[in-house]
């Protein structure tokens, strides 16, 4: 395993920290990276590393040099440098191919144990990406049968990866939305889903990380936004038993849109929009008639 000595990690620490402010990078991903390379929290909080005349770490330093490089020059995003992002009450292997999880996404699973009358039945998320909502739902959940479904296999793998790694059980489809569900019409308690709702010329206009880095696939929603939303609209009825929750995220502005159609659907009772903790309307949950 790779020795720097203390000091000379705080100076490198120190100079990437000012690298970061220069190029508008929140500092904290210094401390991030180094988390990710050995480094723990308290030793970092309190520069207790500094003193130290050896410090073991995954990479050397001209390793992590060129891995603090790629995020000021190229812009990856930390969670791909570091190969996981915190969420919720565990962690998530990404990689390039998948969307990498938001916090804000985390209260699609409270708002599905506070609307959950069934728990045990069965469930899915739709266009899982890294497997995170599909996973939070199987722990929320331990007598339902989760599912998950995403068109992409680069994501699909690391989704079968992280349900692995956290040791719950998933069952997982490739294909596009409910198509590979058609066992499953008419018996489903609950869909969330974190679909594509960017309107495609805002895709183009997102931070250089995301436009760069992260799959268009996962945040291109077509002209409006609304394309795949007005799909899952039109489709979930299909497969939702009476009462069943549909459930999705959403961005800021389309939340009237998306209730209006809903409530002209037909299909669909209790609409109602919830708020993310900074108080813009993020999330539609409406139940089938």
């Amino acid at each position: 395993m790779p020795v720097i000595s203390g000091f000379q990690l705080w100076q490198w620490r120190s100079l990437a920290k000012q690298q970061a402010i220069a190029a508008d990078v929140p500092p904290d991903e210094v401390d991030w990276i180094l988390q990710a390379v050995g480094l723990d929290r308290l030793s970092l909080r309190l520069e207790l590393f500094k003193t130290q005349d050896q410090v073991e770490l995954d990479r050397d330093l001209e390793a992590l040099e060129a891995l603090w490089e790629r995020r000021i020059r190229e812009q990856v995003p930390v969670q791909y440098l570091v190969g996981v992002t915190p969420w919720r009450d565990f962690e998530v292997m990404v990689a390039p191919g998948v969307l990498i999880p938001r916090p804000e996404t985390e209260l699609l699973i409270d708002l599905a144990i506070e609307a959950a009358k069934d728990q045990a039945g069965h469930w899915v998320d739709l266009g899982t990406g890294s497997g995170a909502i599909a996973m939070g739902l199987a722990l929320a959940f331990p007598n339902a049968i989760v599912h998950a479904v995403d068109r992409s296999e680069v994501a699909l793998a690391i989704a079968r990866e992280n349900a692995a790694r956290l040791k719950v059980e998933i069952q997982f489809y490739r294909g596009n939305w409910f198509e590979p569900l058609a066992h499953l019409k008419g018996q489903l308690s609950g869909m969330v889903s974190n679909p594509p709702y960017i309107p495609t010329q805002e895709v183009k206009e997102l931070q250089p990380e995301v436009v760069l880095h992260e799959p268009h696939l996962a945040l291109d929603g077509g002209a409006d936004g609304l394309d795949e939303i007005r799909y899952l609209i039109k489709t979930a009825p299909e497969y939702l038993r009476s009462g069943g929750i549909w459930m999705i995220e959403m961005m800021a502005g389309q939340a009237n849109a998306i209730a209006e159609l809903l409530e002209s659907q037909g299909s669909y009772t209790d609409v109602r929009i919830e708020r993310d903790l900074a108080g813009i309307e993020r999330f539609a949950i409406a139940r089938i008639r």
